[in-house]
């Protein structure tokens, strides 16, 4: 795969798509496939995913290590991951400081871009066949759906963690359905996406300042194994389904399309601001915690808002802000990609 000569904004502006795209993985209800659909880059996403198969692990061990990086789209790819990798410590920490503090606000800007996006892709899809339509409705009951579940408790199995690596990965290759989201249902959001995180990052910062006690350190062994397994099963997934996906734009461009619009428009269920979240609770009424001592979410009780307070005006605000987001990324991508 030859790849395209890019400037040095294009590699700039990949590397913000990446931390954008990062951020809204780990926000429990959106999806980082969004922000790669919306913005104009995701069939090329996919199909560098696509290129890692057996041909390039042929040329990885033979050595030519030049004809491989060509081969993936790796300038590409290093662009986008290295903005999802500095999203996790730069950006994505500062929000949940705001989804913690200010949550109605921040979910608000998220409902608006999700809003936006819904509008500006189906404007610019003209296949709307009874067909589509229905697999369209299927797409967002899937959405709609996925938001009603109940969550499991945490798990720390291997297997299992394994298995959420690869199911939480939709997230970012299937626009609509939040992988963090679907770590919550699972039970497992808080160890794999905070607290496995956490004790890398603590981790580093040792490495750095030449500590190794935490090499003696069981639970933080424990949670460095739980990140690796997790990581793995989530690259096993993002292949598989970069593969699946791949497949089905070749064959059924219209049909995956028009799934895509469901998956997004439901995940608006998910993003609805007014909510509040309902804990597990023992007979006596005490909050149960996991593992790690969070309280363990079971789901969330959402709300009109009271159209007589300044807070909800300033959301509703926010979801204009948000839309209006979508709205200026949109028209960037027609000017660097005009039809």
């Amino acid at each position: 795969m030859r790849q395209p000569t890019r400037s040095f904004s294009d590699k700039f502006y990949l590397v913000l798509k990446g931390i954008a795209m990062g951020t809204a993985n780990k926000v429990p209800g959106v999806s980082g496939g969004v922000v790669a659909y919306v913005a104009g880059f995701y069939e090329e996403f996919i199909y560098s995913f696509q290129k890692l198969n057996l041909k390039a692990l042929k040329l990885l061990f033979n050595g030519r290590f030049k004809t491989f990086y060509e081969y993936i789209n790796g300038r590409f790819l290093s662009l986008i991951i290295l903005g999802e990798v500095l999203s996790y410590f730069t950006v994505s920490k500062g929000f949940d400081v705001l989804i913690k503090n200010y949550p109605i606000l921040v979910w608000s800007a998220f409902f608006g871009m999700i809003l936006g996006s819904v509008y500006y892709i189906s404007r610019g899809y003209d296949a709307w066949t009874r067909k589509n339509i229905m697999i369209l409705a299927i797409g967002t009951a899937i959405g709609v759906g996925t938001s009603l579940l109940d969550p499991a408790t945490d798990n720390t199995n291997l297997f299992f963690v394994f298995f959420c690596g690869m199911v939480s990965i939709s997230g970012m290759t299937l626009p609509g359905l939040s992988g963090s989201f679907i770590l919550i249902l699972l039970g497992n959001y808080v160890l794999l996406l905070v607290d496995s995180i956490n004790a890398f990052f603590d981790t580093m910062v040792a490495v750095v300042q030449w500590h190794f006690s935490w090499w003696n350190d069981p639970i933080h062994m424990d949670l460095l194994a739980i990140l690796g397994v997790f990581l793995l099963g989530s690259f096993v997934g993002l292949i598989s389904l970069s593969h699946l996906l791949g497949w089905t734009f070749k064959h059924y461009r219209n049909e995956t399309n028009a799934m895509i619009i469901g998956f997004i428009t439901g995940s608006l269920g998910v993003v609805w601001p007014w909510k509040k979240e309902i804990y597990t609770t023992d007979i006596a009424g005490n909050y149960m915690t996991d593992a790690s001592g969070n309280p363990i979410l079971e789901n969330y009780s959402r709300y009109w808002p009271d159209l007589t307070v300044l807070h909800t005006w300033l959301a509703i605000g926010l979801i204009f802000a948000g839309f209006l987001i979508v709205y200026l990324i949109d028209k960037y991508g027609q000017q660097a990609n005009p039809a």
